[in-house]
């Protein structure tokens, strides 16, 4: 027999109760689908859900969201579950949850949606930039809920008596919120610099005429996988929610001979909390200043088309509806022959795709180099040796129709975004007279 019993240090997962209320609005989700979807946040969290507990309201009960009676079943479920947590569907208000967690009592944590979305981005961010925008986003929310944990010093200054004209000084509470405002200021100038830096990047690949991609969509839509299939990459890849928090940028060269970034991006979601989407305004810049974005959706689900109205929501949100962009229907391989005639009937712009087979990706790359030419005209141009840089974009960001190398330089008749023309106007040359054979070239405007 062994002297020491070994103890586990695996992680405790802790068992969860989720709360929900249909307020009858006749939204997109309903209250079923919208409790799904928050079963499976808590499971990437970590926890396991034992019960659903929901209620029929016209509006939230001001005390404690649900009703008096609801309150007392909760109580009681929490209690014969063993329930470490519960979790609310949408956002409670600061009094809101004080009021629950002194009725629930300690331990049991009383959390909402946003409140658990935080914690996952918590643990997923990895970058210096993706774990800035995170304490942010919590800080933000943390803030109005800061309760006085140093209540016997307020009750001392309101006691009354001798010396009560004095009081203590500020509060413990006045002084941690003081310190959490201060660090709210500090992490905006620092993610301001970090965002200056990465406008200074997007103004580089701009100049280069780079055509950009961005893959946006909601999360799990497998974006990420995507972006491995078509760049060959090892992008971190998970059946979760939010697997991926942190902007990745890979670069793919067209069958045309024109080379283009994906990026992929952080995933959205229903009820995105406006923490969030304020405090990731630098890594979703990556999609206002793309080119194209190809709004990447799980055909496989059946909330399909609510999940692509969520997309375009944030989208709209972030002041990125007006950029082009391609419904790409992904995971077309878990639907049977009838599902998927259905979808391309009711989606004929549609691509669709299994970014996990690979197919569908020719049709997909086709699309693109179709919307990355779309706009182009066709300049002949006489770059000289001297602009080597020159020559190697002209073979990468364009279309190359003819060339041939002459005595003064490369000359070519190339299909050029507006971009590209502008960077080559100096050398254009006049088509006609393009002599692919001769020892002579004109030359080009100064």
């Amino acid at each position: 027999m062994a002297r020491f019993e070994p103890t586990s240090t695996a992680p405790v997962r802790e068992r969860a109760i989720l709360v929900g209320v249909d307020f009858g609005k006749n939204d997109d989700w309903t209250l079923e689908e919208s409790m799904a979807e928050l079963g499976r946040l808590a499971e990437t969290d970590g926890a396991d859900v034992v019960f659903t507990l929901t209620q029929r309201l016209d509006a939230p009960v001001p005390r404690t969201f649900i009703g008096k009676g609801k309150v007392e079943e909760l109580v009681s479920y929490v209690r014969n579950l063993d329930a470490d947590v519960v979790i609310f569907d949408d956002e409670l208000t600061p009094s809101q949850q004080s009021n629950l967690e002194k009725i629930v009592g300690e331990p049991v944590k009383i959390i909402d949606r946003t409140a658990l979305i935080l914690d996952i981005f918590g643990v997923h961010a990895t970058t210096r930039e993706g774990r800035l925008q995170v304490q942010l986003a919590q800080l933000q929310y943390v803030l109005p809920r800061l309760r006085g944990m140093w209540s016997h010093l307020v009750g001392e200054q309101t006691r009354g008596g001798i010396g009560s004209r004095f009081g203590q000084g500020e509060s413990q509470l006045e002084v941690d919120r003081r310190l959490v405002r201060k660090r709210i200021s500090t992490l905006r100038d620092e993610l301001a610099r970090l965002e200056t830096r990465r406008e200074v990047q997007s103004k580089a690949r701009w100049d280069s005429g780079v055509y950009r991609v961005a893959l946006a969509g909601y999360t799990n839509a497998g974006k990420s996988t995507l972006l491995n299939a078509l760049t060959g990459s090892e992008v971190y890849v998970r059946d979760e929610l939010f697997a991926t928090l942190d902007p990745t940028t890979r670069s793919i060269e067209l069958e045309e001979g024109r080379k283009v970034t994906l990026t992929d991006t952080v995933g959205f979601i229903q009820k995105l909390p406006t923490t969030l989407v304020e405090a990731f305004k630098s890594t979703l810049a990556e999609v206002r200043a793309a080119d194209l974005i190809l709004l990447v959706a799980d055909a496989s689900d059946s909330g399909v088309e609510r999940q692509v109205r969520a997309v375009r929501s944030v989208l709209d949100e972030i002041g990125a509806s007006q950029i082009p962009s391609v419904l790409v229907l992904n995971k077309c391989d878990l639907l049977t022959p009838e599902a998927f005639s259905d979808l391309q009937a009711s989606h004929p712009d549609a691509v669709t795709i299994s970014a996990r087979e690979g197919t569908g990706l020719s049709g997909l790359l086709y699309r693109v180099a179709r919307e990355a030419s779309r706009g182009d005209a066709t300049v002949t141009v006489l770059v000289p040796f001297s602009k080597g840089i020159l020559m190697k974009m002209v073979h990468e960001r364009c279309q190359v129709i003819r060339e041939v190398y002459t005595e003064k330089g490369l000359l070519a008749t190339v299909s050029a975004s507006e971009r590209m023309r502008s960077t080559l106007a100096p050398y254009v040359v006049p088509d006609e007279n393009f002599e692919p054979w001769g020892s002579t070239a004109p030359t080009p405007r100064q």
